[in-house]
């Protein structure tokens, strides 16, 4: 593939691309040869960090705190199995990129035609702005929380978030992913300390790690929540599409002698170990809050359960559960350490989501723009709903403004649930395909095997909550007739996602067949001459 960006003249905002991946920064980082592994890995860490923020982000607060609350540990094994599925997904976005040198939007184009590839890539876009919205909520949220600062003006300023990024692109990539790893650091440590206050039954927390019957029941509900739709929620918020698109890219910024296969295969294997470390700091982080759920707040206090009503009910004493975090919730360092933690999860999703946009964009359209322009756009874009929301409920109670929020950002999440399977299931074919990684990089058996049952289990799982998630959107009490809409709606759109399900797979069948007979009449050609 030949760039053609850099003939087309510097002036034009939108411009021609279809060259390699995120091209800045495609094979600038320096790894050293022949060194210990340890200093390997750290040349090599970073990029498991972007994908990582992605599995921690404010979607996934809400989720695993709220489910601790209602269900106590009974969800922590849900975290378990969906870091465990990421690992494996990622591990494949990763290996593709490295080995075909084609992050997972281009390889599809490549294999596909130009309306299915307009098709997914919309679809993928809707993805992002449903992420950006969790993310425009968290930050806004931050903001009143740690200043005071009205929500309608916080959430402007979290379109403002574009002048960090336009001075991240002029540090270097090295140093974004530092500051990544940093503030994954701190969520991290902000938990830890939190749980450790909390002084949770650690043997109830290991015994909550081994699923049951109940885990995926439909039977009972607490607080409109069951089992099933609780770990539907982590599921969504967890395992996300455009995460396998920034793997795909980001793990080509290494600098690779792809004539050596060997010089391939350590690339992928300490990629791997990189973004394994990264997606065990996500599970513990993803843990930490559903403890956080059980442990930190006595069963059923928290009546509100937005980022407001935790912030509150962490400088409340009459919430907690324990004596110790009592007294230290009475300096309001609970609270405002929570908030902290909010507002660097919801930048560190920032720096992560704009470049997932770029990937798709070129990969798909072939169009590139300015990393701040496409920052800009998809931020105005999400920031519309959460302004709609925000204003509609201004003049209503604090507990209802705070509860719309919440709602928006949790269906928001549905778009996921539509995306995922049109990210995962061309993954699986390119990484299974001996013609399109070679024999020695093609998915093992192993890998093959626990590669569909996550996928098939899954995507079956998503478009089994989608008639609840559909439901969601008429509020907390639907009428008889509203849940017969939801459902209508949910059952077309399984059919519509069904039907491009199988369109995709019958293109990239045909494409993968066609690849295969050109290296064919490539080879017979290179042979007789």
């Amino acid at each position: 593939m030949g760039s053609q960006s850099q003939e087309k003249g510097h002036k034009k905002l939108i411009q021609y691309a279809n060259g390699p991946s995120l091209e800045e920064i495609n094979g600038t980082v320096e790894v050293p040869k022949g060194k210990g592994f340890w200093r390997t890995l750290f040349a090599y860490s970073g990029p498991g960090a972007l994908v990582a923020v992605g599995y921690m982000d404010p979607g996934n607060w809400s989720t695993s705190i709220t489910g601790g609350q209602n269900f106590q540990y009974l969800l922590i094994s849900v975290i378990l199995m969906s870091s465990l599925i990421a690992m494996l997904l990622q591990y494949m976005a990763a290996k593709l990129g490295i080995v075909s040198q084609m992050d997972l939007a281009q390889a599809i184009r490549a294999r596909t035609s130009k309306p299915l590839g307009v098709v997914l890539w919309i679809l993928t876009e809707l993805a992002i702005m449903a992420t950006d919205i969790a993310e425009v909520i968290g930050a806004a949220i931050a903001l009143y929380l740690l200043f005071n600062i009205p929500l309608v003006i916080a959430v402007f300023i979290t379109v403002f978030d574009v002048l960090l990024l336009l001075l991240l692109t002029k540090v270097g990539f090295r140093k974004i992913e530092a500051i990544v790893v940093c503030l994954i650091l701190v969520i991290l440590l902000v938990f830890v300390y939190q749980v450790a206050l909390s002084d949770p039954n650690w043997g109830d927390v290991i015994k909550g790690f081994i699923p049951t019957t109940e885990t995926f029941s439909n039977g009972h509900s607490v607080a409109g929540m069951t089992p099933l739709s609780g770990a539907l929620g982590i599921i969504g918020a967890t395992v996300m599409p455009h995460n396998l698109y920034l793997h795909s890219a980001v793990s080509q910024t290494r600098k690779i002698d792809h004539k050596d296969e060997e010089d391939v295969a350590r690339t992928v294997r300490f990629t791997t170990w990189d973004s394994n470390i990264q997606l065990t700091f996500a599970f513990f982080v993803n843990s930490l809050l559903l403890i956080m759920g059980v442990a930190v707040f006595k069963s059923g206090a928290v009546e509100d359960p937005s980022f407001f009503g935790l912030f509150d009910a962490l400088s409340n004493t009459s919430t907690l559960s324990n004596g110790v975090l009592i007294s230290v919730a009475r300096s309001g360092i609970l609270s405002t350490l929570f908030a902290v933690a909010l507002l660097a999860s919801g930048q560190n999703s920032t720096i992560t989501g704009t470049l997932t946009g770029q990937v798709i964009m070129e990969g798909f359209v072939h169009m590139r723009m300015p990393l701040w322009l496409r920052r800009l756009v998809t931020r105005l874009i999400s920031v519309i709903p959460v302004l709609i929301c925000v204003m509609m409920t201004s003049g209503q109670s604090a507990i209802r403004e705070h509860t719309a929020l919440n709602t928006l950002m949790n269906n928001s999440q549905v778009f996921l649930a539509f995306a995922l399977p049109f990210s995962m299931l061309p993954l699986l074919m390119f990484t299974d395909s001996r013609v399109e990684m070679g024999q020695r990089f093609k998915n093992s058996f192993i890998i093959k095997v626990l590669g569909w049952i996550s996928v098939i289990g899954l995507t079956y799982l998503n478009l089994l909550g989608l008639p609840d998630s559909i439901a969601a959107f008429f509020g907390d009490h639907p009428s008889a007739g509203q849940l017969t809409t939801a459902h209508i709606i949910a059952y077309v759109l399984i059919v519509a996602v069904l039907a491009l399900l199988a369109w995709t797979i019958y293109e990239l069948y045909k494409g993968n067949k066609r690849h295969e007979a050109q290296i064919a009449a490539d080879l017979a050609t290179s042979h007789k001459e």
